[in-house]
């Protein structure tokens, strides 16, 4: 019997290597308020952000405002989404869902291969209410633990990635 505890205490407690490495080290930097600009398809304006581990630091959420102001033709919009974090233990990656206040739903996991030191990349594994022949990529560009670049991408089908949206945000001091 001891022997089978033995054998089993890893997977009740997760991956061995989940239990010996940090699995949240490339965006814990992230927890806290941060406030940026917005530059893309809908115009210039500003985001407001906050990231907080829930539910037992099992997700890290993210609450995400952007509001453009009238501009040109524009009548002005706010943009609201919820994202979550989470570490698929199966797949040994980071995991991003969003939540947009337009009914979609976005998943994404992060590419080891097109990541590097400061350069997070998370491809779209989904789409929910959303053509999912389209692609896109996050793409986090972290210059420091007070700042950092977002980059959303979009590619219909048949086409190279373009620039969506551009946020650049500074951590809000206290």
């Amino acid at each position: 019997m001891a022997v089978l505890c033995l054998y089993l205490l890893p997977v009740l407690a997760g991956s061995d290597e989940a239990a010996t490495s940090d699995p949240w080290t490339p965006i814990r930097s992230f927890v806290g308020e941060w406030e940026g600009t917005s530059q893309g398809e809908t115009g210039t304006g500003n985001v407001k952000r906050t990231y907080a581990f829930v539910l037992k630091d099992r997700y890290l959420h993210e609450k995400n405002v952007s509001t453009y102001p009238s501009q040109g033709s524009s009548h002005g919009e706010v943009h609201e989404h919820w994202s979550f974090f989470s570490y698929d233990r199966a797949r040994k990656m980071l995991v991003l869902r969003q939540f947009h206040q337009e009914g979609f739903v976005n998943r994404y996991a992060l590419n080891d291969q097109l990541s590097k030191p400061g350069i997070l990349v998370f491809e779209r594994e989904q789409f929910e209410n959303f053509d999912n022949t389209w692609r896109a990529k996050e793409t986090y560009e972290i210059a420091s633990t007070d700042e950092f670049v977002e980059i959303f991408e979009l590619a219909a089908p048949g086409k190279s990635f373009a620039v969506y949206s551009k946020n650049h945000f500074k951590r809000v001091k206290k």
